[in-house]
């Protein structure tokens, strides 16, 4: 306990550090701070009232995703899901559109233009989501339980103006936090969008377990659920396939290099957790447009047949997680080069020849591990409507908090941070969190 104690009374001795993590913890807190800042016309108790007898659908889901926003329609109600969902698409259209493929390839410049774009894409989503929500937001309107005072046209322009600006005020907050701060400002803010449910969850299953309606022993399970998963997911973020290199023997002057056997890591979630944010997103687009929308054949296959809860979803869902895992590595891991810079410096994998067949043996190598964790993730993604449905937890705020994405992302993101802080510490001969040992790291959200 002393070695991370140790570790943080240190960051905040170099000056550049100290900064970084307080710039980063302003951000964050402008983020909540603009949580709770109420969207014209709405009002946003009644809206509360409404989605707490709604729970355990996509709409609850989403809202986990905005720290609550999208529960009382705050300027925030949308979060970051529009530019997650722009990013996807922006990523797909890089593969298949040769202009933009030019452009990726083009380095730092090329990243620019097409992160500009994004950001265009992000705003076009934007104006579509806040009409899908303010139309839906109308039809909530029922006799005794008044949503929208005065639905219109003024109306509809407020929550396009209010809900667009709002996430295009988050995106600017994580893309300043990533520069000026510490860590993935994109994840940190989805990290503290989950962390602010937490205490409610926590409260919710004191109170139940008090009340005689949740058992102690379903408690426990829970709890130890939750650090199963935990553990889980720290041992397959971290885990890798360490392949053997060996490098010739080099002799320069009176220096001998190489010579010596060294690993290539391949990891275990090299996409780390952005499969599940981009399917989450992937899905909730279209259900929050078909609701929006009254043509019957639509609004039924997206409230009946694909509904949060029904098995279609959840083999969907399972099945764009595991695409996303593959279509993610093979964007960040490229064997061709790998085994081109290995053939130019003379390493050579043992028993394997260079060039070609290496590339081969890489991407062998790498499609099998990936498949354990895309299996991995799209079980623990699952793993809240098993909570549900199978131990008979019939709360799904404490089902989605103690095991599932939640914590896949949480734990995530935190040892992405820890590891930046870490880098920054040894870069100055301090100790990091893991003493001398360098934690090993995973990619970036």
């Amino acid at each position: 306990m002393s070695q991370p104690l140790e570790a943080f009374r240190n960051a905040f001795k170099i000056p550049e550090l100290k900064q970084r993590i307080l710039f980063t913890l302003v951000m964050l807190a402008v983020y909540r701070l603009g949580a709770h800042v109420p969207t014209p016309g709405i009002d946003g108790e009644a809206l509360s009232g409404v989605m707490h007898r709604m729970a355990g659908g996509l709409l609850s889901f989403y809202d986990m995703f905005t720290g609550g926003a999208f529960e009382q329609a705050t300027v925030f109600a949308l979060g970051i899901m529009p530019y997650i969902s722009a990013s996807i698409i922006m990523q797909l259209l890089t593969a298949v559109v040769p202009a933009l493929e030019k452009l990726a390839k083009e380095g730092a410049e090329g990243q620019k233009k097409i992160t500009e774009y994004t950001r265009y894409g992000t705003v076009a989503l934007c104006v579509v989501q806040s009409l899908a929500v303010a139309s839906w937001l109308v039809q909530l309107n029922e006799p005794g339980t008044e949503i929208v005072a005065n639905p219109g046209i003024f109306f509809y322009f407020m929550c396009a103006l209010s809900f667009t600006t709002g996430t295009a005020f988050i995106m600017w907050l994580g893309e300043q936090i990533s520069e000026y701060g510490i860590g993935n400002g994109i994840s940190l803010i989805i990290f503290v969008s989950i962390v602010a449910r937490m205490p409610s969850a926590l409260i919710t299953m004191v109170r139940l377990v008090g009340a005689g309606e949740l058992s102690v022993f379903k408690a426990g399970a829970l709890v130890a659920l939750m650090v199963a998963v935990v553990a889980g997911v720290i041992l397959v973020t971290t885990g890798q396939r360490r392949v053997p290199v060996q490098y010739p023997r080099q002799v320069k002057g009176r220096k001998v290099f190489g010579g010596a056997r060294n690993y290539l890591p391949l990891r275990v979630n090299q996409a780390g957790v952005i499969p599940i944010i981009f399917a989450s997103s992937l899905l909730m687009l279209p259900g929050m447009v078909a609701k929006a929308i009254k043509v019957d054949f639509i609004e039924k296959i997206f409230t009946e047949w694909l509904d949060y809860n029904t098995l279609p979803y959840n083999i969907i869902y399972a099945a764009l997680i595991i695409f996303f895992c593959y279509f993610y590595t093979a964007i960040t891991f490229n064997p061709i080069e790998m085994a081109d810079n290995m053939k130019k410096y003379g390493g050579v994998i043992m028993g394997v020849r260079p060039g070609k067949a290496t590339a081969e043996y890489l991407n062998r190598v790498m499609t099998r591990i990936t498949l354990v964790g895309a299996l991995f993730l799209a079980g623990v993604a699952l793993l809240p409507k098993l909570v549900y449905s199978v131990m008979e937890v019939y709360y799904w705020q404490i089902a989605n908090f103690f095991g599932g994405t939640s914590l896949l992302i949480l734990v995530g993101v935190a040892l992405d941070t820890v590891r930046q802080i870490e880098q920054h510490l040894i870069m100055r001969h301090y100790d990091g969190f893991t003493g001398s040992r360098r934690m090993r790291g995973r990619r970036r959200m």
